[in-house]
């Protein structure tokens, strides 16, 4: 009996025992969610390479005769041409092969190649590109059948939901980290622009992570991976879908953006101006000093003396935030406008519109006090100069030949209707300027 009960506790220790390892050993029983996620979406994901040619320098070494090195930059470096390659990640987003991606990603390249984490390899080419919100569509030109994630919705994001980041930091093919969403509707500045409405993430991203899809729990493609926060770890920033979504229609029927307008000037809030205006001491805004006649502002009731606060959801600081959050608009695209009117806060409802060709004279003569004729073969030559203007104070002449306006090259009306739209809010233009041949670098006061 004794020996009978030994013999049933050794078999019921081995069970124990082996219980767990056949557990462990189940496949299975490990797929918790990142790991169907990702057998659901990587696939799609691809790893982007580019090549960009620029102008090296002489390979000979400098420092010595001044003729010499003359020589070399003249002769020797506009003819030694070098090619940089550059990584990304991406993703194909329906079954024409479109990827989306970041415009950081594909700017200035020369040739762009794409593969999957099958080894599949594809040339693809740029169809659009927007810098200020920095998405770009590439496409594949292939009839193969090839796998690719619907995108879903970002307007329901909570902050904490679990997220997961796919793309190919550093060249690692399909590397994937998982975090949550730490905060929404960030505003993050760079060199050359400042994005709006961007989600944070702590979910590891790194260099060529950028173009790589962040999804949600169920697989959805939530956000694309843009950029993460210089000397901080577990600060990653990502474009909400629904904001990519309105680009890429518009990238895929047009390859750009058209600039688009609401027909508002404004002017900056000061504590005097406030307490003239006799606004609550914690209002912050830009005050409408005027409504332009047929514009969309005017259509939707908005009047000299409003004081926008909040601009689709986010608050106003300054004149040059509103402008920098309307650039990242589109046409058509439906916005809420938070305003203090008459005592208390209101809401208005406006529809965003493409600036008309042909209020860009008036607005030039406005802010820059010019008139320009177009020049075959690009820039612009100044007609006249008005009185008083920032141009006339710094000494443009009729004659001058405009050839840049704050790094936008003139090529034609659309890049200067770019570039005088850029110029709302800010202080300042820089423009290139010839005369006799030769060329200047001039700041022209705009306020």
């Amino acid at each position: 009996m004794l020996r009978m009960g030994l013999r049933i506790a050794l078999i019921s220790l081995a069970l124990a025992i082996s219980a767990p390892l056949a557990l462990a050993s189940d496949p299975f029983l490990r797929q918790n969610t990142t790991v169907r996620v990702v057998k659901e979406v990587g696939p799609s994901v691809v790893n982007i390479t580019t090549e960009r040619v620029i102008a090296s320098r002489s390979p000979f070494p400098r420092g010595g005769s001044p003729f010499f090195d003359s020589f070399f930059r003249d002769f020797f470096e506009p003819r030694l041409p070098q090619t940089v390659q550059s990584l990304g990640s991406g993703v194909l987003i329906d079954a024409e092969h479109h990827i989306l991606t970041n415009e950081h990603v594909v700017r200035r390249a020369s040739r762009i190649r794409v593969s999957f984490a099958d080894g599949t390899e594809f040339d693809a080419k740029l169809v659009g590109a927007d810098p200020n919100n920095d998405v770009a569509v590439l496409k594949i030109d292939t009839d193969q059948q090839l796998p690719w994630l619907k995108p879903g919705r970002s307007n329901d994001l909570m902050v904490g939901e679990s997220v997961i980041a796919i793309g190919n930091p550093f060249g690692l093919s399909n590397t994937v980290t998982t975090g949550v969403i730490s905060a929404l509707n960030r505003s993050i500045r760079t060199e050359d622009f400042v994005y709006h409405g961007f989600l944070q993430t702590d979910a590891s991203i790194n260099p060529g992570n950028s173009g790589g899809p962040l999804v949600n729990a169920e697989g959805e493609l939530i956000a694309i991976n843009t950029a993460v926060y210089g000397g901080a770890q577990g600060i990653g920033f990502a474009i909400p879908i629904d904001t990519a979504k309105r680009v890429v229609d518009e990238l895929i029927e047009h390859g750009e953006l058209a600039p688009v307008w609401l027909g508002l000037d404004f002017q900056d809030l000061d504590p005097n101006l406030a307490a003239a205006l006799d606004l609550p001491e914690n209002l912050i805004g830009a005050l409408v000093n005027r409504v332009r006649k047929d514009s969309p502002a005017q259509r939707a009731g908005m009047r000299r003396g409003d004081v926008v606060t909040r601009f689709d959801g986010r608050p106003i600081e300054s004149t040059r935030a509103f402008f920098e959050m309307l650039e990242i608009g589109v046409a058509g695209q439906d916005l809420q406008i938070e305003l203090w009117r008459d005592g208390r806060l209101q809401t208005v409802a406006v529809k965003l519109e493409e600036l008309p060709l042909r209020l860009i004279p008036r607005l030039v003569n406005e802010m820059l006090g010019m008139q320009l004729k177009a020049r075959q073969g690009g820039g612009y030559t100044v007609e006249s100069v008005r009185e008083g203007s920032g141009s006339a104070r710094i000494g443009i002449a009729r004659g001058d030949l405009v050839l840049a306006i704050n790094g936008t090259t003139l090529a034609g009306d659309d890049a200067l209707r770019r570039s005088i739209l850029g110029l709302r809010g800010r202080p300042h233009a820089l423009v290139v300027v010839q005369r006799e041949g030769a060329r200047y670098h001039v700041t022209i006061p705009l306020l």
